[in-house]
């Protein structure tokens, strides 16, 4: 028995499905009542998944159908049949078709269609990459690609903020491509923008299907067209540091941006501070001997991928000295002293005052040191010009000259004259390097009196006083005569002898003839230059006289 392939079933079947077309439009005058008759095919109008499959019936009202069947590309098979009824199943359904149910009642042929709709969640919904970084202000475009998807006039593309929507569209195409346009600002930044494929199935008694894309971030950023402001030095010495600072205002985010310095090909690491939208970016250069010469610091400030530089002329310079030299800075009076002051090269010297013939030269003096030279400050000065800016640096080295022991007169007395028991300081000062020790002593005891603290002055200080300073380079010698006064002791002016004398010549005329002209005696006081008469008693009168 030979085997059916399906291509000749379905040839066979056409062919049976003409003959009976022809003996239906024939035969018609003579089956009109076969009109009554209809035959009906469920489901109507179907929709299903792509890939899965169908059952569908084919029934009718006729009492004897003849040949029900279901014509159709799509792979069937009869799951079951009876009078009036055909039940066939539908394998695969990949696609949207229309399928035919068909019999004959009385010789006339019936027929019923439907339409079946297959429906397919988009493969991929896709969102195009974002810009890294999207300046304020300007429009951005954002692109949304969607593949696969059926229905497509149920399926629609919308483009998404966070959850507010920015643009609706219909699918078109393969892929679909939806687009939207948004003005970036500050409040973008960070924001997610996402792209979603809706499948709106609704009207055919299913659900609304969506496919969202995964989403992308936004970051927005504002960098003003202003440079940086650099503040740094003109110039830097070899060795040494100093601050630099560069601040540039107006960034958005303030966090998001990055900041260099350099000096020349020297990276510096800067501490960075924030305020408000305000950068500031603090480091300390170091100028080293290699970069000697004109420099340049760079500041440079990068937000968004973009950059903003401020750069400032830097001169890297050496300087060296002074030099002050003394051949000798402990000489003895009379010695003689070089005296030379150096520096760098293009370095001009002064030395006390005095010019060197050109830069980089020295300048030199040679002095005969004497008593007045202890102590004495040599002063170097160097000047070096950088960039019209004029530099200073001075130097001084003091020289000690060692001379004897020397007591200035005017700073010590020769003659002094003093009241016993009275408080005094004898003032007294010695010079000489080194430092003489000074010391009074008296001439006869040797007993010392205390130089410039206060001592009680006594009789037993009167005398002449030898003043020694003593070095190690000698002794030098001063006399000093202290002449102390006692309590009782007065000073005698002429007028005061004149009194005196009168009355002494006045007490002897008294005792000479006193007991012959009156019987009493009168006596004198000595303390007083003035007379002062009283009569004496008889007791003082012997006592008087025994006197």
């Amino acid at each position: 028995m030979a085997t059916m392939t399906p291509s000749s079933l379905l040839l066979g079947t056409c062919r049976t499905l003409v003959i009976f077309q022809l003996l239906a439009c024939c035969l018609l005058p003579l089956g009109a009542q076969s009109q009554e008759f209809s035959l009906q095919m469920e489901p109507q109008d179907p929709v299903l998944p792509a890939g899965r499959s169908l059952l569908v019936n084919c029934s009718t009202s006729c009492p004897h159908p003849e040949l029900i069947t279901l014509e159709t590309s799509l792979p069937k098979e009869v799951i079951g049949e009876d009078q009036g009824w055909a039940a066939f199943r539908l394998s695969n359904v990949t696609g949207d078709s229309k399928i035919f149910c068909s019999a004959f009642c009385n010789g006339s042929q019936m027929t019923s269609s439907s339409n079946i709709t297959v429906y397919r969640f988009p493969e991929l919904v896709e969102l195009d990459l974002l810009p890294p970084w999207q300046p304020v202000g300007e429009n951005l475009t954002l692109q949304c690609h969607v593949w696969g998807g059926a229905p497509r006039a149920q399926l629609t593309l919308v483009l998404l903020r966070g959850e507010e929507e920015l643009s609706r569209q219909p699918a078109v195409g393969e892929p679909a491509e939806g687009t939207a346009t948004v003005l970036a600002g500050r409040g973008d930044y960070g924001a997610n923008f996402t792209c979603r494929a809706e499948l709106d199935l609704r009207p055919r008694g299913l659900g609304l299907f969506q496919n969202t894309s995964a989403p992308r971030q936004l970051r927005t950023f504002v960098l003003p067209m202003a440079p940086p402001r650099l503040v740094a030095p003109l110039s830097l010495e070899v060795g040494t540091s100093w601050p630099v600072a560069c601040t540039l205002d107006g960034l958005f985010p303030v966090s998001e941006a990055q900041v260099q310095l350099a000096l020349g090909d020297q990276m510096v690491n800067p501490a960075v501070t924030i305020h408000g939208d305000t950068l500031r970016a603090t480091a300390t250069v170091i100028a080293r001997a290699d970069q000697e010469g004109a420099q340049e610091i760079v500041c440079n400030v990068t937000l968004g991928g973009e950059s903003r530089e401020a750069r400032a002329n830097l001169t890297v310079f050496t300087f060296l000295g002074p030099i002050l030299n003394l051949s000798e800075t402990n000489v003895t009076e009379g010695s003689k002293v070089n005296v030379s002051c150096t520096a760098g090269p293009r370095v001009q010297v002064m030395l006390d005052g005095d010019l060197a013939r050109a830069p980089g030269e020295p300048a030199q003096l040679q002095v005969t040191a004497t008593e007045g030279d202890d102590g004495r400050y040599f002063f170097c000065n160097a000047i070096l010009e950088v960039d019209g800016e004029v530099l200073h640096r001075n130097v001084t080295v003091q020289l000690r000259v060692l001379y004897g022991p020397k007591i200035d007169p005017a700073k010590c007395p020769q003659r002094l004259a003093w009241k016993d028991r009275t408080s005094h300081i004898l003032q007294c000062e010695a010079r000489g390097n080194p430092v003489p020790q000074l010391q009074c002593l008296h001439e006869g005891s040797r007993r010392e009196v205390p130089i410039g603290t206060p001592f009680l002055v006594k009789l037993h200080h009167n005398g002449t006083y030898h003043c020694q300073a003593v070095s190690p380079r000698g002794t030098y010698t001063l006399l000093v005569v202290m002449h102390v006064q006692g309590a009782g002791v007065h000073m005698f002016t002429p007028r005061v002898l004149v009194i005196l004398g009168v009355v002494t010549a006045i007490v002897a005329l008294i005792c000479i003839f006193g007991k012959q002209t009156r019987s009493g005696f009168y006596h004198v006081n000595q303390q007083d230059t003035s007379l002062h008469l009283r009569p004496v008693q008889p007791k003082e009168a012997v006592e008087l006289e025994q006197s």
